[in-house]
């Protein structure tokens, strides 16, 4: 059983380790903020006015940068909320993705970054939308993550509880076997079985997420889990 146990252990440990330099998302470095300039260093410095003069006089607002990142990603990396609204107001997209298929909302969430997040959503980005080299959601990279209250703003939003990304994993399953077993994990787990999340969807070895939780001796995720 302990065998067994650590095999598995090894192969969830394996997997996050090769998931996170892959598909992490890459936010502007130093060396990209120093060489941006027009919508993309006015979208990072949080210059409205540039913005409105610069796309008034025909600067294409959704050009992107050499990571495929418009003035709209990196003003969310940025936290940039009102030049977030200027450029939808000026007819920015608000549901593009970068080159790793990431939206604004997905970076606010994995950011950890409510504010921004919510105005990602109010701009009119998608909280269903499918995000991610993994074909992922806001919701499993913030489940993941235990952000748990950017988690019960996009179940709010209407994000979907269920999706099954590419690792066959959901955003319940992620909480569990990607997370520590702390609070913010269990709260998040709470909030995806309070909104309704199933249960008894397993990974692709048919573990479900209580079975996943017990292995892991994580016991407040069990009785969560436990509750009908």
């Amino acid at each position: 059983m302990r065998r067994a146990f650590a095999g598995f252990l090894a192969m969830v440990l394996g997997v996050a380790q090769a998931v996170a330099p892959v598909g992490a998302q890459v936010p502007p470095s130093a060396a990209e903020i120093a060489g941006y300039g027009g919508l993309q260093a006015a979208a990072w410095t949080g210059d409205v006015a540039t913005i409105e003069r610069l796309v008034a006089a025909g600067a294409a607002i959704d050009a992107r940068d050499g990571n495929g990142r418009t003035a709209l990603h990196i003003a969310a990396h940025a936290g940039q909320r009102e030049v977030m609204r200027t450029l939808a107001r000026l007819g920015a997209n608000s549901r593009v993705l970068d080159a790793q298929r990431y939206d604004a909302i997905t970076i606010a969430a994995v950011a950890d970054d409510v504010e921004t997040m919510r105005v990602a959503l109010a701009i009119g980005g998608d909280p269903k939308a499918i995000t991610s080299p993994y074909d992922g959601t806001a919701l499993i990279a913030a489940a993941h993550l235990g952000h748990d209250e950017v988690v019960k703003v996009l179940i709010d939003a209407g994000a979907p509880l269920d999706h099954v990304n590419n690792l066959a994993w959901t955003a319940l399953i992620e909480a569990i076997i990607l997370g520590d077993g702390g609070e913010r994990h269990q709260r998040t787990v709470s909030h995806l079985v309070a909104a309704g999340a199933r249960r008894d969807l397993g990974d692709r070895n048919g573990a479900t997420p209580i079975e996943l939780a017990r292995r892991r001796g994580y016991d407040v995720m069990v009785r969560i889990l436990e509750r009908q």
